[in-house]
């Protein structure tokens, strides 16, 4: 009837219109699931419409209750009018994303097709010879190298016996490449191992001359020729501490009680420093102003600096109180030297050598000496002086390199400053720094620069091609891999000598041209 409301009218559309919906919605996304044909299978035939009026009043009799449990009971997909065929064993399809339908086919076996290709073309495929084959596993290359034997997908086209064969031989071929790599680096290890072991042989057969030999006789037989040949060489680590002691001396006479009372003076000026956070009170009547570098503040921020990939003087390594220790009673012993940067690598590698009152007498020692004290009291004068004189054995035995510094203004202090300040401790791995120590020991101060020539003459070839900036760069920091036997031999190459003056006679001009040179340009005396 008319009065009826309209909302069940709209219910009553949906309702009848949600199975058609799920139908299409159904077909749209499981496609696979339609019998063959891709049309589903038939309804039954609804029964005959009733007229619209009759179905709306009978609609709004049931109420929409009815409705929704006719929406929910109903089936969402119809049943399958047919039994699927069983699976068929084969190998499944291959895809870069996702699955792909079954092959109908078996994919051949390699022997299979082989038989085929020979029925085809009437060729008989012949193997490679058992000689040609890899005998050692050992020798097996990356994992990956091996894909290239592998037959390919099921759903790609086999390999053809050519293709096999070519496979083959190219994984034969990095097999190979990879044994010969295997061996030339066991060669290369069991070379390196052999020389360690030699060098080894040799340091223990030379550590028995040092104790038996020569410590017992040292003021006789320090000077032989014997002796210089094995100091040359290098010294055994367990006699390295004593022959240098012995070869920088004690002409200061410094004792272990002294140093203890330089200790202790420096501990207290520590003390005061924490208290009050000032460093007026530290300054002695004599002090120059290169005292005012031993603050307690600078030395340790280059203790943090020095061999930091040893982890043995920072902060919590076990020399770190004993650097510090040393390093805070030079600056009490010496005053008008006070600390400067750099003495702390030198310190440290007496340290690791010596033990603590030896280390200060040697440092105290060792950092008395002309050349050293020029440069840590930062005498000018002094170091152009040597400067002078390493330019002229740089010319004699490096000309052309010589040249090209001086086309680039280049002059030795850039580079030469950091080399002489720490010994090479800092610029040289730390053994090939304690080699160039030892004959430092021996021949003095003219070893450090001839030293400083023979790293020129080790990378000659790539400083040449070189400009300011990348010189500069390079110099002040030297590759990691420099070896002790490439260096000592371009250091034996360098002549200290020069118009028949050896490195002394050469500096010592120098100085007397120097002299007169002042007496020249000084004030006439008045009448």
């Amino acid at each position: 009837p008319a009065a009826l409301p309209a909302a069940p009218l709209a219910f009553t559309d949906v309702n009848l219109n949600s199975r058609n919906t799920y139908e299409v919605s159904r077909r749209r996304s499981a496609p696979e699931h339609l019998p063959h044909g891709g049309t589903a299978p038939a309804e039954p035939a609804p029964p005959p419409q009733e007229p619209a009026e009759r179905a709306r009043h009978r609609v709004g009799i049931a109420g929409a209750g009815s409705s929704f449990a006719e929406f929910f009971t109903r089936n969402f997909f119809t049943k399958r009018t047919k039994e699927l065929k069983p699976a068929v064993q084969s190998a499944p399809g291959w895809k870069l994303f996702g699955k792909v339908p079954p092959r109908e086919n078996l994919p051949k076996d390699s022997k299979i097709i082989q038989q085929e290709y020979e029925a085809r073309t009437g060729r008989m495929y012949k193997p490679p010879p058992p000689s040609a084959r890899r005998k050692n596993i050992e020798f097996e290359p990356l994992s990956t190298t091996a894909l290239i034997l592998e037959d390919r997908p099921a759903n790609l086209p086999a390999k053809s016996v050519e293709e096999a064969l070519r496979h083959r031989q190219e994984y034969d071929e990095m097999v190979a490449e990879a044994k010969k790599r295997e061996i030339k680096e066991a060669h290369k290890r069991k070379k390196i191992m052999r020389e360690r072991f030699k060098q080894e042989e040799n340091i223990a057969s030379a550590m028995v001359i040092w104790v038996n030999e020569i410590l017992p006789n040292w003021e006789g037989m320090r000077a032989t020729r014997r002796v210089r040949e094995l100091w040359w060489q290098g010294l055994p680590p367990s006699v390295r501490g004593k022959v240098w002691s012995l070869a920088v001396g004690n002409e200061l006479n410094i004792t272990p009680e002294l140093y203890e009372i330089f200790l202790s003076r420096a501990k207290e000026r520590w003390k005061s420093f924490s208290e009050t956070n000032s460093e007026n009170d530290i300054e002695d009547a004599g002090a120059s102003v290169a005292d005012r570098e031993a603050s307690l503040e600078l030395i340790k921020l280059d203790i943090s600096r020095t061999f930091p990939s040893l982890y043995i003087f920072q902060k919590g390594g076990p020399y770190h109180d004993l650097l510090h220790s040393v390093l805070g009673a030079y600056t009490c012993y010496r005053p008008d030297v006070g600390y400067v940067q750099g003495m702390s690598f030198i310190a440290a590698v007496l340290i690791l050598n010596l033990e603590e009152a030896d280390a200060f007498i040697a440092f105290a020692n060792l950092l008395n000496k002309p050349c050293q004290l020029a440069f840590f009291r930062v005498d000018h004068s002094m170091m152009l002086k040597y400067f002078a004189a390493f330019e002229v054995f740089f010319e004699e035995n490096l000309p052309k390199l010589f040249l090209h510094f001086k086309s680039y203004s280049l002059t030795p202090d850039i580079y030469l400053i950091d080399w002489i300040f720490t010994l090479y401790s800092k610029s040289l791995p730390l053994d090939l720094a304690c080699r160039v120590w030892d004959v430092f020991c021996r021949d003095g101060e003219e070893f450090l620069f001839r030293t400083g020539l023979g790293i020129l003459r080790l990378y000659e070839d790539i400083l040449l091609q070189m400009d300011f900036i990348h010189i500069a760069q390079f110099l002040t920091k030297l590759p990691e891999d420099i070896t002790s036997e490439k260096l000592f031999s371009c250091i034996a190459a360098i002549q200290m000598q020069n118009s028949n003056k050896k490195w002394a006679q050469v500096f010592a001009s120098l100085m007397k041209d120097n002299k007169e040179g002042d007496k020249n340009h000084s004030p006439a005396p008045k009448s």
